[in-house]
């Protein structure tokens, strides 16, 4: 890889990664430019990123207790706590017993965390699109199923996103 990108051909800046780079750099600052995208859309309704991320996944995958959601979403249990218990004051979440296991809670969106997760949904897809304007329909389906696959089904232990 060359120390100094051409700009010219089309590289935003000399010290920016090149397409030759490894992956995880370019994974990395892909996920840094989403990031900012729909975080910005988040902020726009008063809430985080991961507020964002958490809203919806429990409205992706209804039913899901705690400790599913944790799993599924990769985020360690301390964080995912405290993240909901932040947005159970806030009204838009809500802790029910779970049926299967009374000890376990099911986390559900409340009428007004439906509303603010598809008011930013709409705006984060909207940012995504324009993120992605530079690919077309079939690239960009073709990137989400190379990312789904990377991702996988592994246990990953969670992080604090």
């Amino acid at each position: 890889m060359s120390a100094t990108p051409d700009r010219a051909a089309g590289h935003p800046s000399a010290y920016g990664p090149g397409p030759d780079s490894e992956m995880t750099w370019l994974l990395h600052r892909a996920a840094q430019r989403m990031r900012a995208v729909t975080g910005a859309a988040a902020a726009a309704h008063g809430c985080s990123l991961r507020d964002h991320i958490v809203l919806s996944a429990v409205d992706k995958s209804p039913g899901l207790t705690q400790i599913e959601l944790g799993r599924a979403l990769g985020i360690d249990k301390t964080t995912l706590t405290s993240e909901l218990d932040r947005l159970t004051r806030a009204g838009l979440v809500e802790r029910r017993v779970d049926p299967r296991d009374r000890r376990a809670r099911v986390i559900a969106l409340t009428d007004a965390g439906d509303e603010v997760r598809a008011a930013i949904a709409a705006d984060a897809e909207r940012a995504e699109a324009a993120a992605l304007a530079p690919f077309d329909a079939d690239q960009v389906a073709a990137m989400r199923a190379m990312l789904f696959e990377l991702i996988g089904t592994t246990d990953d232990p969670g992080t604090s996103l």
